[in-house]
């Protein structure tokens, strides 16, 4: 009998074996989530708020076969020419509560302005509408508080908030390895966010510049509240808990255009018996945006497509690394967190090597079918409005550190809505 094993073939019949190892670690193999066809026919949209991300997210839903765009709504009568060759037949309106009239509209996306947000969320909830909010939830605790107390009130109605984070399938993935302890003792958690832009948009009139640079000035809730919560809550997911002291220093340095928010920030937040130091800036692209947590027993590099696992010396084997791609990181050698691995074994493929590292569907995309996949069969968001709301609670006491510079302390409450 001969002996001689088609590489192909071995990674082929080894899935299983791999499933079931790391089945019994309480880990499963990489894979976008795959979620059964839709139920019913398909959710009918409405789209508030057509700047260039409600127009990202208006070319996401028209790839969806469980959404169809009904309407489409901007004050901003160019922005509406603008979206209309994505829009198909929607009806274009520049008065939301149009939306809300229309029975074929199910459920409202709102990406306008955050400190817009209160108004709209509640006139839609009170229409009877599914909402999806753009994160944050608005732009002070009090605003983002009514929103939450509304959509509990209000469980029947799906509530999801805009923290696609949530549904990135190399995030959900990672995070089954986290929570078994493969990091250990997570010491600290060092992240950043660094892109050269001003933020400032030119527009024809005084009055529609200010309609446009709303993020630049008082009441905004600056890097921390439109970046910074992202990262705050992929680490409070792993970690299990939020920051309850937070320290920030915030600065102007490439943009002196007479905007009123910092083009610099950082904080330092302790999240549990972690340290969490977070830092943003308009200034530099240098470094891009990850995060990294630091364990005794190894340490995780994430970015929103990559993700590498790099192991102290000491620390003890986990059984499936010799199926794992490695690769060199800085002067370390990390395991390649493979998304859709699953998938690639089935295929007779080795992880990493046969396919691309990146989830074939992007987050927003697996959002916006989680926020379809509640409504008609009824399963819980992937971010519900607690959720969203403990992120809005965090990344705003962040902006109120790095606004005032002090020492600012949450208490567990904060982070609870009725």
């Amino acid at each position: 009998m001969s002996t001689t094993y088609d590489r192909r073939d071995f990674f082929k019949t080894a899935g299983a074996t791999l499933a079931l190892l790391l089945s019994e670690r309480g880990l499963t193999a990489a894979q976008t989530p795959t979620l059964e066809a839709p139920v019913g026919p398909p959710v009918g949209f409405g789209v508030i708020g057509l700047g260039p991300w409600g127009r990202d997210i208006l070319a996401t839903l028209g790839r969806m076969p469980g959404a169809r765009v009904e309407m489409i709504c901007d004050t901003y009568e160019p922005f509406l020419k603008r979206s209309a060759p994505s829009a198909g037949r929607a009806e274009a309106v520049t008065d939301y509560r149009r939306l809300l009239d229309s029975s074929a509209v199910e459920a409202v996306v709102i990406a306008t302005p955050t400190p817009t947000h209160k108004g709209i969320v509640a006139a839609c909830l009170s229409a009877g509408k599914h909402v999806y909010c753009e994160a944050p939830l608005a732009s002070t605790v009090e605003d983002a508080r009514a929103i939450g107390e509304t959509a509990a009130r209000l469980p029947k109605l799906v509530f999801q908030a805009g923290l696609q984070g949530r549904a990135n399938a190399l995030y959900r993935h990672v995070s089954q390895f986290v929570k078994s302890g493969v990091l250990g003792d997570v010491a600290f958690v060092n992240a950043q966010w660094n892109k050269k832009e001003s933020w400032r948009r030119a527009a024809a009139t005084p009055e529609r510049e200010h309609e446009l640079n709303w993020r630049l000035l008082d009441g905004s809730p600056g890097l921390m509240g439109e970046v910074g919560i992202h990262q705050i809550d992929l680490v409070a997911q792993y970690l299990g808990a939020y920051p309850t002291v937070i320290t920030g220093f915030g600065s102007l340095v490439a943009w002196t255009d007479g905007r009123r928010v910092s083009d610099t920030a950082v904080c330092v937040m302790d999240v549990g018996r972690t340290r969490l130091n977070y830092r943003a800036t308009l200034a530099s692209s240098f470094g891009n945006a990850y995060t990294v947590f630091q364990g005794s027993n190894s340490s995780l590099l994430m970015k929103e497509a990559q993700s590498w696992l790099i192991k102290e010396s000491d620390s003890a084997l986990l059984g499936w690394e010799v199926y794992a791609r490695k690769e060199r990181v800085h002067d370390e050698t990390g395991i390649a967190m493979v998304a859709d691995a699953t998938k690639l074994l089935e295929e007779g493929k080795e992880p990493g090597k046969d396919g691309a590292s990146a989830p074939e569907k992007p987050p927003l995309l697996l959002a916006f079918e989680s926020f379809a996949d509640s409504i008609r069969a009824g399963r819980p968001p992937v971010c519900g409005v607690r959720e969203g709301f403990r992120a809005t609670v965090a990344a705003l006491k962040a902006n109120q550190a790095v606004l005032s510079g002090e020492r600012i302390e949450v208490a567990p409450a904060e982070y609870e809505v009725a």
